[in-house]
């Protein structure tokens, strides 16, 4: 799931604050999200399939309860646990991520690459940006290795405002 038409961060920057191909940018990635599940022998259901589906249309953090109104208009379950348990295996399969300080997901930008992202989030309209900047490779990784820590997880999260909200408080 790494080809260049599902990668989703060009040079000149992080997808979440880029004008792009949306629909393009959509499509690949739940097909990438289909063979990956199906190479893996990961049942990628209907449910799983469409709250992906959301998140990749958003490009913004959504909470759970969000997305089950969003679930529940397209005829899928209402019950929390429904949009809690297909969350949790799309970020257990490295299709999404939480991001903490929103309590809320957005969908993957790297899908399966093996990455420690970090996210950049618009305080004014939620859009969330991941990078693939590791913070293990920084400083904190120089730290860690210098003392001889094993960094396992890390969550590095930059709240500030994006480009078009920016551009917008400008006009």
């Amino acid at each position: 799931m790494t080809s260049d038409s599902t990668k989703r961060e060009t040079s000149s920057g992080p997808l979440g604050f880029m004008r792009h191909d949306h629909d393009a940018c959509v499509s690949s990635t739940l097909a990438a999200a289909e063979a990956h599940c199906a190479s893996e022998g990961l049942r990628f259901t209907p449910v799983r399939h469409k709250v992906l589906e959301i998140l990749l249309l958003e490009h913004r953090a959504l909470g759970a309860y969000a997305i089950l109104d969003k679930l529940r208009d397209d005829g899928f379950g209402s019950q929390p646990p429904v949009a809690y348990r297909a969350l949790d295996f799309l970020v257990a399969n490295g299709l999404a991520h939480k991001i903490e300080r929103l309590n809320a997901f957005i969908a993957c930008a790297h899908p399966n690459q093996s990455h420690t992202p970090a996210f950049m989030i618009c305080r004014l309209c939620n859009t969330v940006a991941e990078t693939q900047s590791s913070p293990a490779r920084g400083a904190l990784g120089d730290a860690a290795r210098a003392t001889g820590f094993r960094i396992e997880r890390t969550v590095v999260e930059a709240e500030g405002v994006c480009p078009a909200c920016a551009t917008e408080a400008d006009a």
